[in-house]
Parts: structure tokens; sequence; C-alpha cells
């Protein structure tokens, strides 16, 4: 099994025809996705990467019965993308664009609230499934298929935890890049939800960051679980005293107050082990999960 998607998911791509999006998908293609259209206004009826090209997603869905989006869309574009994807009855989206406008998010966040659709970024490689599909932009050969759950807010830490994995002898089971951005769609909430749901993962390795209270909210939820899957976590960042002209975005918002040292002290409490170094975890997984 495998959270949110699947080798069976019905992937579109938004913005298939440019650039970036060619480049990604026909390797996504190649790695096994099950790519069976895209959407670019303008370019409807032609084909690109060997399958057909849309010019709306209610098209495309009509026709394929896509369930899933990949948005390689410029980033003002993104909130007219989602509206549309969620218009057309699209389950999940994964947005790779960087840079989308806080108040768009904002309006992002309130066309989801009140849909089926989960939106994975934006900002980010996407979510990737071992030996099955890439929705996004991972460099796909470091996945190995396994039993550990990865769940990250910094995109290439994602690529470092797997490789973690990997050295404890384990693969992943699903990996997904919550994204880097301040606002953003789904979290590790929701996140850990569907991992503890899922019957083949055994363990979750979760990246976290300074600046948010994402973490904090994960490890309320964690707390209050009755059955718990062991989850190992990492904090990027440090304690140097804030400064508005550096950091996370998180943190210049929170002026600082949110610490990494804090982070740990709540997400110890809640039962989650702690690590203090990238390099710990496979250690920790080795000692951990049978």
């Amino acid at each position: 099994m495998s959270i949110l998607a699947d080798k069976n998911t019905k992937v579109i791509i938004q913005g298939i025809t440019g650039t970036q999006a060619s480049f990604h998908v026909s390797r996504s293609i190649n790695y096994g996705t099950n790519v069976v259209c895209g959407v670019t206004p303008g370019k409807g009826g032609g084909t690109h990467l060997g399958v057909p090209v849309f010019d709306t997603v209610k098209e495309a869905v009509k026709a394929t019965g896509a369930d899933a989006s990949v948005m390689f869309v410029p980033a003002n574009a993104v909130k007219s993308a989602v509206a549309e994807s969620v218009e057309a009855g699209i389950r999940l989206l994964v947005c790779i664009s960087a840079g989308v406008p806080v108040h768009d998010m904002l309006e992002i966040r309130q066309i989801l609230k009140n849909s089926n659709t989960t939106l994975i970024g934006p900002n980010t490689p996407g979510l990737l499934i071992p030996e099955e599909a890439r929705l996004g932009i991972y460099p796909e050969n470091i996945h190995r298929r396994g039993h550990i759950g990865l769940i990250s807010r910094s995109s290439t830490l994602t690529y470092e935890a797997a490789i973690e994995i990997n050295r404890a002898d384990m693969g992943q089971s699903t990996v997904v890049a919550l994204g880097d951005d301040m606002i953003i769609g789904m979290d590790f909430v929701e996140g850990l939800k569907h991992f503890h749901a899922d019957n083949e993962t055994k363990a979750i390795v979760m990246i976290g960051q300074i600046g948010g209270n994402f973490e904090e909210d994960a490890a309320a939820w964690y707390a209050a679980q009755k059955h718990k899957k062991p989850i190992i976590c990492y904090i990027a960042g440090n304690d140097i005293t804030f400064r508005n002209h550096v950091g996370y975005a998180g943190d210049i918002i929170t002026r600082g107050k949110v610490t990494l040292s804090g982070k740990k002290k709540v997400m110890a409490k809640s039962g989650m082990i702690v690590v203090d170094n990238l390099n710990q975890i496979h250690e920790v997984l080795s000692s951990t999960v049978k």
C-alpha cells in the first residue's frame, strides 16, 4: 500500500508543454507514473510526450477519468489552476511552483476548505511512491521501496533523509514533501494521519524546520493518539538570535519566538524520537524498527 496515490492513479499535468514540465514529466512517465494527459490552454487537440493535450481540466477529466494533477504553472496562475481542478473533481493536487503570492494562497485555502481536494505544496518536489509513481520532480534514483513513511517540510533534506533510510537497509512506503512556503496545503497532521492508517508503513521519518507551528501541531496530535507508530524527527535550523534580514520566512514572521530548542522539547514530550543530526536517522531506525 501507499498513501494518497499509487501506480494506478490517473495523473494529468497542468502546463505539460513547458520546458521544465517536459523534462520532469518524461522522467515520471519512464518511472511508471500513469500520466494520462496534459492540460495547456490553447494547445488542446494535440499530443505531447505521447499523451493527449486538452484546453481545460474539465475536458481532461471527462476524457480520461483522471483524479490527480501535477501543476507546472506560473506562480501567479496557481490560484486559477487550483480552482479549475477543484471544480473538475480532482482529488489530489501537487503544486511544484515557487513564489505563489501569499494572498493567493489564503484564497486557495478557502477554495480547498469546501472541497474534497488535497493540495501538496506549493514549492515542493511533490509526492513519490518508490517504484510506482513520481508526481513531481524527485531524484527518483535515490528512493527504494520499503516500509518507512517520509514526510518533510524541507525539499532538499527530504532527499538526504531518504538516503539515511536506505542506509538502515530500509526503504520508503511513500515520500511527501509538504512544501517550503509558509502557507501550504497539506500539513504534518494530515500526513501523519494517512501514514498511521497505512498498513505498509511501520515507522515515520519527519523533517521539520524552524518557523511556524506545523511541528507543534503534529506533536499535539501525536501525543493524543493511543496507538502510535514510531516517529523519528529532525528539525532543521538553529537558535541564533533573530535578525530580520536572515532566516526562514516563518521565523521572520514569528520574530524568532518559535525556536529550535522549543520545538525539540515539544516533539520529544509527545513521544517522538528527536535526533540532532540527519545521520542519526539510520541508527535510530535500525534499533527501533524490526
